[in-house]
């Protein structure tokens, strides 16, 4: 048996107490004592379930001893972005407005890895109702890089990044509007998967936007993935959005053959519309070179530009955002963290027919895809690392994703599969990653080609190293400066009718805040096309529950 049971895969340790070799117990308690010992450096939990963890091991342990083995999540300890609702537990959304909030029901997912006999370790960080940024003006810090703990996880996954990394848990569960399981699991060196569409139930999940919010798994590797999305994947009647579709067994399309796969490189993502550190290049050429040696056959694909796709997806996703949150942006604002609105307040800028454009250009999008899906079985571009430092990020402005669109939305637009796997480090030692990609619905040619690759490199030997007792680096907010207004007059009066229609009161501060992202907002929206056909659809036309 390892000494480090904190650093076992979830297929190493589900093999090891499958065969009574580890004890569910002894695996629980050895992961709360590192987190006892460590998390006051990384901050990736805001509520421990250290009690209801011993004896959901303990009853595992009596079940697996008589006999009664559920599967290879039996017994296994996990956690959950906060923004999963649990019987009985708060369910915070890393916000003040959810210190009181405990939930009289879980969320769909999570009951299923109960029910599979998983173990639940605790509530993980995120950034405020997974839409803001590392802050410092939360009730709880931001979580923090293992490593190297003077650097971001990336959101807002956060606590579920680091969680895994640390080695608290072998695996966690995340959500994804626009990379929040992707970024955390390439900043932080995990395997993550952005699930299609619809795979995987969101009832129970605070939602971020009914049209792009996705559930799924981030954990160590490949393998560990295809373990999770099996035990969460399926129909469920509670969710509308739930997709009727045969599951295949992720786990044993892991075989490592991936001759002949077609793999389309999309590479003026990173080449054309970076920037790009030279190490990740490096690494992608590498990562490259690996699948060709493997026997995949490698050619190049071209989507649209990151901005198009970032501009639909914003649209979309925060005109829904802001209907979510209206009450409480309406009654309530200054209770919410800086960051949250300062990203999320322009939402309230858009009209009716800016959503319904957003859409129909979102249903082109989606079809564009599928001359790739029948030229390529994959497809595969660069990931959003290394991690930068926190400092330079807390307080950073807002306009930036409007501004500067990352890699992972044009796949959160396209709706279907996208994982992440590490493909290196730096010379500093921060993880690299890349994506790869595939048609709706077909995860396990994804997860197979992720797998061999893993399988092919020594990248997962690797492991941050924490010391306990040691201080992370003090973070502090920026001086409070007044923001520089200068905005034309139309910009102005646009901003000022939107406001008065949403029937929002301001304080100076947010409504400067306003008119200083109110540019690139409205800039996104003049950029999506309005001379569509008449017949054009949106990608959200309504059908009946089947």
């Amino acid at each position: 048996m390892p000494a480090d049971l904190y650093f076992l895969t979830l297929a190493e340790a589900a093999r090891l107490i499958a065969s009574r070799e580890l004890s569910p117990v002894e695996y629980t308690r050895a992961l709360m004592a590192r987190a006892d010992a460590l998390d006051a450096q990384v901050n990736a939990f805001i509520t421990r379930t250290n009690e209801r963890a011993l004896e959901q091991a303990r009853t595992a342990e009596a079940e697996i001893a008589k006999g009664r083995h559920r599967g290879p999540l039996h017994g296994i300890p996990f956690g959950l972005k906060d923004i999963y609702d649990t019987a009985g537990i708060r369910t915070t959304g890393h916000s003040k407005l959810g210190l009181d909030n405990v939930p009289a029901t879980t969320a769909t997912p999570a009951q299923r890895l109960l029910d599979a006999g998983a173990v639940l370790l605790g509530k993980l960080a995120t950034h405020e109702y997974a839409s803001g940024g590392p802050s410092l003006d939360l009730p709880w810090p931001p979580a923090r890089n293992p490593w190297n703990t003077a650097h971001f996880t990336g959101g807002s996954s956060s606590g579920s990044g680091a969680a895994v990394a640390a080695g608290f848990m072998p695996a966690a569960l995340g959500t994804d509007t626009g990379g929040s399981i992707r970024i955390p699991s390439a900043l932080c060196g995990l395997a993550g998967l952005k699930p299609t569409y619809g795979l995987v139930s969101r009832k129970g999940v605070i939602p971020n936007s009914f049209t792009f919010d996705h559930c799924g798994p981030m954990a160590w590797t490949v393998e560990d993935c295809a373990l999770v999305l099996q035990a969460i994947a399926g129909h469920d009647p509670k969710d509308p959005t739930s997709a009727q579709h045969a599951l295949p067994d992720y786990a044993k399309a892991l075989t490592g053959d991936i001759r002949g796969l077609r793999i389309g490189v999309v590479r003026h993502f990173w080449e054309d519309e970076g920037p790009t550190p030279p190490a990740m290049a490096r690494a992608m050429e590498g990562a490259i070179d690996v699948f060709r040696a493997l026997g995949a056959t490698i050619g190049v694909a071209r989507m649209r530009t990151r901005q198009a796709y970032n501009d639909v997806k914003m649209v979309i996703a925060k005109a829904e955002l802001v209907v979510i949150h209206e009450q409480a942006m309406r009654e309530r604002l200054q209770d919410f963290g800086a960051d949250f609105v300062g990203r999320n307040l322009p939402g309230f800028l858009f009209t009716a027919a800016d959503y319904v454009r957003a859409q129909r250009e979102r249903r082109r999008m989606v079809d564009e895809m599928t001359p790739l899906y029948e030229q390529f079985d994959v497809l595969l571009t660069a990931s959003a690392a290394p991690a930068a430092r926190l400092d330079t990020l807390i307080g950073s402005g807002f306009s930036d994703k409007w501004e500067k669109p990352n890699i992972y939305t044009p796949f959160s637009v396209s709706a279907g599969p996208a994982l992440v796997v590490c493909n290196g480090y730096t010379d500093d030692g921060l993880p690299l990653a890349m994506q790869l990609v595939g048609r709706p619905f077909n995860e396990a040619t994804v997860l197979n080609a992720g797998h061999a690759y893993e399988q092919a490199t020594d990248w997962r030997r690797r492991r941050p190293q924490l010391t306990p007792g040691a201080q992370a680096p003090l973070l502090t907010a920026p001086a409070a400066e007044a923001l520089k207004v200068d905005i034309d007059g139309p910009t102005r009066t646009i901003v000022d009718a939107a406001v008065a229609r949403a029937g929002l009161t301001l304080s100076d501060a947010h409504r400067n805040l306003l008119y200083r992202v109110a540019p690139p907002v409205l800039a996104a929206v003049n950029r999506i096309p309005r001379n569509r056909p008449q017949t054009d659809e949106p990608a959200n036309v309504f059908g009946f529950p089947q």
